[in-house]
This record gives C-alpha cells, structure tokens and sequence, in this order.
C-alpha cells in the first residue's frame, strides 16, 4: 500500500523529471519545489491555526486567566480549555496539517535514497518500482554528480586538507531562519507554547543539520531548497515576522 500510493509514484516522478532535464541535482531541486506547491494548501491552512492560536494567546481573556491562575495549572487548563471552546478553536489544528505532511517527507526521504541506488540489490530494487513509460534502461544508474557534490555521498568541501560540510551549515542556517521568522512573537515568553517554540527552534536545525551532513547530499540539497522555498511562501502570505531577527532600532514602532 506504502509503495503503490506514496513511493513508487514520487520515485517515478522525479525519475520523469530526471529524464527531461538530465541533470539529478536540478531535477531534486525541480522536484521539491513541485511538492511544496502541492502542499501549499496544507501549509496554509497550519500558518491560519497558528495565527489563530497567537491571537487567543495575546487575548484579554487568556492573559486574565493565566495571570488568576497562576498558581493553579489545573484550574488554569480548565480556563483555557472553556476559551477555546467558546472560540471554537482546535488547539492541534496547526499540527494536523503536519501529521498528513508527514507520510509525504517519508516518501520524499525514500524516493530519493531509491532513486540514488548504487549496489546491485538497490538498483534491482528500483527498476521493479518503475512505471512502462520510465525508461530505466537509459536513466540507471543515476548520473549523480552536481556542482561539487556526489549526491549520492555526503557533502564536504577540502579546505587546507579539512572537510568543511557545507550544504550542512547551509541547512543549519536555513532551518533556524525559517524558524525564527515563522514562529510568532509570544506576548507572554513564559507560556508552554512559547517555550516549546523556543525549544523547537533551537533543536530543530541541529537534528536536520546531523541529517545533512551524516546522510547523502541529495537529502542535504532536498532540505536546503525546502527551507528556501518555506521562507519564500510565507514571505509571499505576508506572514513572516521580521521581528524575530531584526535589531529593534529596525523594527517599525508597533501601532496601539
């Protein structure tokens, strides 16, 4: 079921692409991009709920509540459970998008790793996924040098006889970027939310970062155009909150 709905179409596809441009790293980055638009809608509807939540967070009525109960988690779950039942509000609404993205980052993981196949047993594997309409016979094994990089081995470029990663710094700087642009600015810096923003915005680029430098450079290159185009996207919804990274004395004076 796994292969049939998600694999073996995105391995097909992005063999397809492959096929037309004859180039692989292009064709990842051409790929990536064809993903994020598709997904584009779900990546929407996550940046409304997370908007939604910011706006009941930064409320009369939350801040009230936390503030009176301050020293009562329990009551003070209850408080914010009834406002958001009054709002109408599905606190897991911005991670729901997310989970059915999920399935769609394994498949992308998968199809790339497959679509890279170099021993026997890989590239057997793989032309049993292809479609009648893929010629395997002219695109196998892959031609997987781009720019610098083997996108079939990790990225590292010798400098005074050290191997410096960096398409993996790169990712590093692109995750964090994304990140501190896309994360609200909490009113309150205390809030469990705000913390687990925080906690995700510091963690996040280091373990994508491991991912880049420890694994092939094709997922090293997957990653850095998805943050790019990530920024790019929210950038264009008008959502990206320059406030995070900009020095104050940039910032415009919030209005009242």
């Amino acid at each position: 079921m796994w292969n049939t709905v998600i694999l073996n179409p995105m391995v097909n596809v992005l063999l397809w692409i492959y096929g037309l441009i004859g180039d692989f790293g292009i064709a990842i980055i051409l790929f990536t991009i064809l993903i994020r638009l598709l997904t584009q809608p779900l990546n929407a509807q996550q940046m409304r709920s997370m908007q939604v939540m910011q706006e009941l967070q930064s409320s009369k009525e939350w801040l009230e509540a936390q503030k009176k109960y301050k020293d009562d988690k329990q009551k003070l779950q209850m408080a914010q459970a009834k406002l958001l039942q009054e709002k109408k509000i599905n606190p897991f609404g911005s991670c729901l998008p997310l989970v059915i993205q999920f399935p769609v980052i394994i498949g992308l993981y998968q199809s790339l790793t497959s679509a890279m196949a170099v021993t026997p047993n890989q590239l057997l594997d793989l032309t049993k996924r292809l479609y009648p309409f893929i010629n395997g016979s002219s695109l196998i094994p892959i031609k997987s040098h781009f720019l610098w990089m083997d996108l079939s081995q990790p990225e590292r470029v010798t400098l005074f006889g050290i191997g410096i990663p960096t398409l993996a710094i790169l990712v590093v700087l692109t995750q964090y970027l994304q990140g501190k642009l896309m994360t609200p600015t909490s009113s309150n810096p205390s809030d469990q939310s705000a913390q687990m923003s925080k906690m995700m915005n510091m963690y996040m680029p280091l373990f994508m970062g491991w991912i880049a430098y420890s694994l092939s450079s094709g997922l090293a290159l997957y990653f850095l155009v998805t943050n790019i185009i990530s920024i790019i996207q929210y950038a264009a919804m008008g959502k990206v909150n320059w406030r995070n990274i900009l020095p104050k004395n940039l910032l415009p004076a919030r209005t009242k």
